[in-house]
């Protein structure tokens, strides 16, 4: 099929107008565009399979989250492309077309919200709507050079949203500006404006960012250095996550296989990985092995034996997933306490290219996952910021604060973002 945007970002393009004319709203006069997962009133929600929209009628509601961005004064411009059945964190997809990273066109734009980050980063919305189960906005956010937002977990609606996996799915968004996102992160959280609130401490895992192939003067120089000029550096720690979570998460010690490869992970967190993929595994097939079993789609030759994998998976006793998911979030409440941040590298490094050798992917894979189930498992919110560029692709880092700190995130980000492309600036002038 052919794409439809000069950037392959959309699926389907329509006007949907603002639910009200008023100029006060929030969101008035801003374009965005959602993900081919929500549902919107007369519309077939594809999931990025065209044997999936073949089988399946058009939405006669649309999805609360559509709706409060069209009350809160936004105009929606279209539906965009996704990894077949969020099963892909790459944003690749045969059937459509891989949407073209706007930083690195010879890179994937990562997935699975692939179209919603490019429609973002190429200028063609102001901001968009896509779902993070496993790193779905993250990712992408990361690859195409903006900010994308994984809210805590359960904080917005996800009905009218096809579920991959509910224990970790949310609904997640993109933009440039750190005010959009901020604006829009009020209306789908419902939340009012209130004053940023100075961090009491940020912590840095240096065992995480050794997962990180990009010089740590790109990263965590970059937000020391800013942290330093708003806030003093006294409120910056070091830490070791993997240690700490390996002591305050024993019901993490079941998934240490001993196959696991610790020369390019970390044991504990590879653990964590491993729990969150399995439990994934395990809603995926509740949710959808029926329909596959029936209809036998035609699916990407990457994705096709993992999804068949998912469906033919024997049947798994969760109390250990779910135990694993409480200890990590007390054991990081207790870390970050109320105003707290840990800092994190979003991905492990460059956006891998377009159809990279699977060796190869799979050891970019593991390590990416390793750092994105720490807000998976625990269900806190975290959003990647971009920090320009390094050796011509683009460069991230992640900030996570506690369930329910999503207000306190998003005014954080308003505050720091200046500072920080400053900052980046300067590091990429220097180092690159």
């Amino acid at each position: 099929m052919a794409k439809t945007s000069e950037s392959g970002a959309f699926v389907e393009k329509f006007i949907l107008p603002p639910t009200s004319s008023s100029q006060q709203l929030p969101l008035s006069g801003l374009t965005f565009a959602v993900k081919d997962i929500f549902d919107v009133d007369g519309y077939v929600t594809g999931f990025g399979n065209p044997d999936w929209k073949r089988t399946h009628s058009a939405a006669t509601l649309t999805a609360p989250a559509v709706l409060d961005v069209l009350e809160g004064g936004a105009t929606c411009v279209g539906k965009t492309i996704m990894d077949e059945m969020a099963y892909c964190i790459n944003g690749e997809n045969i059937h459509y077309g891989t949407p073209t990273n706007p930083c690195a066109p010879d890179r994937v734009p990562g997935g699975s919200s692939s179209g919603s980050a490019v429609a973002v980063g190429a200028g063609l919305v102001d901001f968009s709507l896509g779902s993070d189960t496993g790193g779905s906005v993250r990712v992408p956010a990361s690859y195409c050079g903006i900010l994308g937002f994984r809210p805590s977990h359960d904080a917005i609606s996800t009905s009218g949203v096809i579920p991959m996996a509910q224990s970790f799915d949310t609904v997640g968004w993109f933009a440039r500006d750190p005010a959009v996102l901020n604006r829009v992160g009020r209306v789908l959280l419902h939340l009012p404006n209130v004053n940023p609130v100075r961090p009491s401490q940020i912590f840095i895992p240096e065992d995480c960012f050794s997962l990180s192939s990009i010089p740590s003067a790109r990263t965590t120089g970059v937000l020391i250095k800013s942290i330093e000029k708003l806030f003093g550096g006294s409120i910056l720690k070091h830490v070791n996550l993997g240690d700490y979570v390996k002591e305050k998460v024993p019901s993490s010690h079941h998934f240490m296989a001993k196959g696991n490869d610790h020369a390019y992970n970390i044991p504990s967190l590879a653990a964590l990985s491993s729990s969150m993929r399995l439990l994934q595994r395990y809603e995926f097939k509740k949710n959808h092995a029926e329909w596959i079993t029936t209809v036998n789609p035609n699916l990407g030759p990457r994705l096709s034996e993992r999804i068949w994998d998912a469906v033919r998976s024997p049947e798994e006793n969760t109390g250990v997933y779910r135990s694993v998911q409480t200890e990590l979030r007390a054991a990081l409440t207790d870390l970050l306490k109320d105003e707290g941040i840990l800092v994190l590298p979003t991905v492990p490094g460059d956006p891998p290219k377009l159809q990279m050798d699977l060796a190869s992917l799979e050891v970019f894979r593991a390590r990416a996952f390793s750092l994105l189930s720490i807000a998976g498992v625990s269900g806190f919110c975290q959003v990647s910021i971009p920090l320009g560029m390094h050796n011509n692709l683009p460069v991230s880092i992640s900030l996570l604060a506690k369930h329910g700190s999503d207000a306190f995130l998003l005014n954080l980000v308003e505050v720091l973002y200046d500072t920080i492309q400053e900052e980046a600036g300067f590091a990429e002038k220097f180092t690159n």
